[in-house]
């Protein structure tokens, strides 16, 4: 059983105890302690249970590779499942609880799969998908979906936050042991804008707790120095707990900060998500040690031999009194001479390889233990915890030549460069026959535009497993000057694993060998998906799951393609490697949204005038991110009774509607005309300075995508309105043609939307309401239709645009931004002798529609082009091309059976509903009644005191006067006829006064 060892541990402060629960149960660990640690130290040996067979779980590693020792961890707005307790710093009064369990860890009903594993091999899932299908639906289904994931989901709002940081740097080095310190110090040396980032809390990785010295003193001395001298550099950046989830194309790096997990509630930001460009970046990720395959080898206290010497070593923990190591290299002879250091007992190390000489596994004779070679472990014995393993003969048929009681495991099958940065930008891999790994192929690196390699590997995470060499290649990789660190280690080791699995093993055996412990995965697993056809390792990851668990199949992957590649008779290599993708471990949501929840989720964008629409009645319509008032409710008003006020109010008098949200785009340069030309269906090259002209824009298939007023400004300056919902769209829109299409043309482009507040003053009176502000001369003759005029108006500096959309005469009137609410104000003063009345935008949506005026989003749904809506005289004869005119020269789109635009009236007056389809005879192929038309737009219009409707009909404009059918709920047909889509003021009298 685990335990707390009297003295040691060098990461902890055993002055400073915290206290903690876990099930309930308080427990007792120090400063320093990760939650492993400390519940290995109060001889918590079982953790959790398995995904699939609810099997005994306990910790198996001792970092970010852990694939086992996952915890609920805090409670209400701190809660948070799946917590790898091995990278979770422990803090006082932390509250864990294990999972995946019911009633409880010890007894678990769940564990009945394990007695029926037989009837849950590879593939259990797909294959109940298949037959019968009435057993999938009814019995299969609501099974898989209740036993499907791990943990608990949060049930509170999170009570956290977290923020997004932005660095530049000449170089990332990612790891904080020897290389990337050594590497860290080079460049910092030579100029170069370095930041060091390190997953832990600590430096120096491995080097310090296997007895490396350096320069001739100790590692954790070497550690301590080169660090000061880091952090004495201004040009170098140092960043613990911060792991590089990413690497992308261009030296983009995510790097995810956990600022105060370890501190909880203490006002500063629980993670941070830093956004890194890096002229170039060094892997110096170290290397992750394999598990081995054998029977049992999932019971609570079966460990990675390195894992066992890092809780001796940093933490002052025995996993257990015995240990039995287990072994097919001479790395893990290092953890049984730490445990011999620390005063407990290791019955044996057994060792796959014929013979073990050298120096480390002399020394581990020349302390009295037993080095059994050529041997394997055949089983290991225990439940809920190791009791005992049995030894077999590695080249035998796995028969038990001998027992040794132990209560502890500790196992080394090599190491495997982390190789996931390297390979997420695109770098390649190279199989290390010698070393049995995948490690960076240096002549296939990820290369950025000029061809130079964006990213290089060292130390461990380029294969290099030696400490003196893994200094040299790190102070070689950045190109530093001077001498290199020199390296002497206590013992140098090469490595020289072979793959161990009790060869020739019966079926019950092999049965219990496992490979992605926490997905249930075996080796039998694997072996039958090969015999099934699965010889893709992508396919079998999915087929068997191996590696989709929290860890990635960081311990997994490599002996899983070794066990795919045995089935299939064939070398490692030509198995391949399944695709590394980010993040390298989970972050969390908070910190991918950082700042981005509550009210500032998507943030709510208010014109100047906001308040003013807020103090009076405004019932508000949400328009992309804006607020606009669909009416202004008076006391004891309706909805409908207030927009039909409003109507009656513009066509008789004058209204005031806020169009400050409509999108505003600058388009300046040399080719700012021939670039509009593309844009739109019509030409706005030839537009005078000083005019207006109404365009539609489409995409590249064709539909349209957005409509408005452009205006030319100067020269070579145009103003594009756009769609209220449109404007940051239709900009990216603008730029990616000009970045990646049309990178030559001299065009800039702003979005100015915000700039300006804007106002549409409407009605008969209109005029008459400009009139007496002063300033800008706004008579018939002195400012026509479709132009613009810009100068002082009631002392405001202000742009006239002679522009309708309700049909009247009208004016819309931009101010800056920040005169806008004194400007309404100022409208609303000089327009009280007119009875001037804000509208809002139900009024403007219902007069538009009298007016047949379409509206994006209503009539189009991305699948109408502008021949639809007969809007041909809006689109130019005379141009050779522009964005979609191909796409509408295709058959389907010049097919005569389209639905075109039309007007609709109800023949008892009433408003048919939103959507609604017309009928025609007949069924189609699916037996359903063929459909002739839709409504787009459908009003109740108090101008002509009954419903109109707009919709797109076959053959639409062919056929004035039909009536059509269109059933709605209930049954009902509603009878409606078809008209001109302009229902008010055909001829335009009204906007022409």
């Amino acid at each position: 059983m685990s335990t707390r060892l009297s003295k040691g541990g060098r990461l902890i402060d055993r002055t400073k105890p915290l206290s903690f629960t876990f099930n309930g149960r308080r427990m007792k660990g120090y400063a320093g302690d990760t939650l492993a640690s400390a519940l290995l130290g109060e001889g918590q040996t079982m953790v959790g249970r398995s995904f699939k067979y609810h099997r005994p779980r306990g910790v198996m590693a001792s970092g970010a590779e852990e694939p086992n020792a996952l915890v609920g961890l805090g409670q209400g707005g701190r809660f948070e499942p799946n917590q790898r307790t091995t990278t979770t710093e422990l803090f006082e009064g932390a509250e864990t609880v294990s999972q995946n369990h019911w009633p409880s860890l010890e007894f678990d009903i769940g564990a009945i799969n394990n007695k029926v594993a037989r009837f849950l091999p590879a593939g259990f899932y797909y294959k109940t998908f298949m037959f019968p299908r009435f057993a999938w639906k009814h019995l299969f289904e609501p099974i898989v979906r209740q036993s499907a994931g791990l943990g608990k989901v949060p049930t509170h709002r999170d009570e956290d936050r977290y923020e997004y940081a932005y660095g530049f740097a000449d170089l990332v080095i990612v790891g904080g042991g020897i290389a990337g310190i050594a590497a860290a110090l080079a460049a910092g040396r030579a100029g170069k804008r370095v930041w060091l980032i390190e997953q832990t809390a600590h430096w120096g990785g491995r080097a310090v707790v296997d007895g490396v010295q350096i320069d001739g003193q100790d590692a954790d001395a070497w550690v301590k120095t080169a660090v000061e001298a880091l952090a004495a550099m201004e040009n170098v950046t140092l960043r613990t707990r911060t792991m590089a989830a990413g690497l992308y194309d261009h030296g983009y790096l995510l790097a995810y900060e956990r600022v105060a997990d370890h501190t909880p509630g203490d006002r500063r930001p629980r993670h941070r998500l830093w956004r890194l460009r890096a002229g170039h970046v060094v892997t110096a990720t170290g290397a992750i040690e394999r598990p081995l395959s054998f029977a049992g080898n999932d019971i609570p206290g079966v460990m990675l031999a390195s894992a066992v010497r890092d809780y001796v070593v940093n933490w002052g923990v025995s996993p257990g009194d015995r240990t039995v190591v287990v072994t097919n290299n001479d790395d893990a002879y290092r953890t049984a001479l730490a445990l011999l250091d620390a005063g407990l007992v290791v019955p044996a190390v057994i060792d796959a390889r014929p013979e073990a000489k050298g120096e480390l596994p002399e020394a581990v004779r020349s302390r009295g233990v037993r080095v059994l070679v050529g041997h394997g472990i055949a089983k290991v014995k225990g439940g809920k915890e190791v009791t005992g393993v049995s030894v077999c003969i590695q080249a035998g048929e796995g028969a038990e030549i001998e027992s040794l009681a132990c209560d502890a495991v500790a196992m080394s099958g090599g190491w495997s460069p982390v190789v996931h940065l390297w390979s997420h930008c695109g770098g390649k891999l190279l199989w290390d026959e010698a070393q049995a790994m995948f490690r960076p192929d240096p002549k296939r690196p990820a290369t950025g535009d000029d061809g130079a390699a964006m990213v290089t590997a060292v130390g461990a995470a380029n294969g290099i497993l030696t400490p003196h060499e893994i200094l040299a290649d790190a102070h070689q990789a950045v190109g530093g000057a001077g001498t290199a660190p020199g390296a002497v280690a206590a013992t140098e080791v090469p490595m020289q694993p072979v793959w161990i699995m009790p060869q020739g093993a019966g079926p019950a055996l092999r049965m219990k060998m496992w490979l992605d412990p926490q997905n249930d995965v075996k080796v039998s697993d694997v072996q039958l998906a090969a015999r099934e056809g699965y010889e893709s390792v992508e396919h079998t990851k999915r087929y068997t799951t191996l590696g989709m668990a929290t860890d990635q199949g960081k311990v997994s992957n490599i002996n899983g393609l070794a066990v795919l590649s045995g089935a299939l008779n064939r070398a490692i290599p030509a198995t391949g490697t399944t695709t590394f993708r980010p993040p390298y471990t989970p972050i969390s949501m908070g910190a991918i949204a950082g700042e981005a929840r509550g009210e500032i989720f998507q943030p709510l964008r208010r014109t100047p005038m906001h308040e003013w629409h807020e103090t009076h009645g405004a019932h508000w319509e949400p328009v992309g991110q804006w607020r606009r008032a669909y009416t202004y409710l008076r006391t004891g008003e309706g909805v409908h009774d207030a927009v039909n006020r409003e109507i009656r109010a513009v066509r008789n008098s004058v209204g005031l509607l806020d169009a400050s949200t409509l999108g505003k785009l600058i388009v300046k340069g040399p080719d700012a005309g021939r670039f509009l030309d593309m844009l739109y269906t019509n030409m706005m090259s030839t537009l005078p300075v000083g005019k207006c002209r109404y365009g539609l824009m489409c995409t590249e298939n064709g539909f349209l995508s957005d409509d408005g007023v452009v205006v030319r400004l100067s020269e070579d300056t145009w103003l594009c309105h756009t769609t209220t919902g449109g404007a940051e769209r239709i900009h990216g829109w603008m730029e990616d043609w000009l970045q990646c299409e049309w990178w030559d043309w001299k065009v800039y482009t702003a979005n100015v939307t915000e700039e300006y507040a804007q106002v549409a003053v409407a009605g008969p009176n209109a005029r008459r309401l400009l009139e007496k502000l002063g300033g800008i001369d706004v008579s018939k003759d002195a400012f026509p239709f479709m132009e613009w005029r810009e100068g002082t108006l009631g002392g405001f500096r202000a742009r006239v645009y002679r522009i309708s959309f309700s049909g009247e005469l009208s004016y819309e009137v931009a101010v800056p931004a920040s005169e806008g609410r004194a400007f309404w104000d100022a409208l609303l003063k000089a327009g009280e002798e007119f009875g001037v009345t804000p509208y809002g935008t139900e009024a403007m949506h219902i007069m538009r529609a009298e007016k047949g005026f379409i509206m994006i989003g209503d009539e189009t749904d991305g699948t109408v082009i502008p021949q639809d809506l007969n809007l041909q005289w809006a689109i130019s004869k005379k141009k050779a091309d522009y964005l979609g005119k191909r796409a509408q020269e295709r058959s389907h789109m010049v097919d005569p059976d389209r639905w075109k635009l039309v007007g609709l009236e109800t023949l008892d007056g009433s408003v048919i509903p939103d959507g609604a389809y017309a009928v025609a005879e007949g069924v189609n192929a699916n037996g359903q009644r063929n459909m002739q038309g839709r409504v787009t737009s459908t009003y109740f219009s108090p101008t002509l005191g009954k419903g109109i409707a707009m919709g797109l009909v076959k053959h639409g404009p062919n056929r004035m006067g039909e009536v059509l059918d269109f059933p709605v709920d209930g049954g009902r047909v509603v009878k409606a006829r078809i008209v001109d889509p302009v229902f008010f003021d055909k001829d335009g009298e009204k906007q022409n006064v």
